[in-house]
């Protein structure tokens, strides 16, 4: 696994929910808008996916809430690749206030989908080698 990419985010009003706190589904938004950031930055492109037949998805989540986010709070959300064998790999993402304080941690299973066939590819791995500038994010 690769030190994590992340990008800022600043928790805005009208994603808050009637106890103040950050909605429990906009974790779900950080965590994917840190998802795309990171592909963007190692050179892929949803045009590029599609170019290839392949688009990604995701196959489970899980989050585990730490601490509130409150509007205003400025936070950087990760995101890391970890890869094995097989059709599947695994993202794990974390929330963290500016302070250093762990909001919430995100775990992932994706895979790429074959946009033909329907069916995940084989080896995704090698579909993000091949079409990224920057792999290295991606620990490849």
């Amino acid at each position: 696994m690769t030190e994590p990419f992340s990008v800022p985010v600043t928790v805005r009003g009208y994603e808050t929910d009637v106890q103040g706190h950050l909605n429990q589904a906009v974790y779900l938004n950080y965590a994917e808008h840190a998802r795309w950031s990171m592909l963007r930055a190692a050179g892929i492109t949803q045009a590029g996916l599609i170019g290839k037949g392949v688009g990604p998805v995701a196959l489970e989540t899980t989050i585990r809430y730490q601490r509130e986010l409150l509007a205003g709070d400025e936070v950087e959300v990760t995101c890391a690749f970890e890869w094995g064998e097989g059709k599947t790999f695994r993202m794990r993402q974390t929330i963290t206030k500016t302070d250093g304080t762990v909001a919430a941690e995100i775990t992932a299973v994706g895979g790429l989908l074959d946009l033909t066939s329907r069916k995940l590819i084989a080896d995704p791995q090698d579909y993000f080698k091949e079409l990224a500038s920057d792999p290295a994010l991606f620990g490849l």
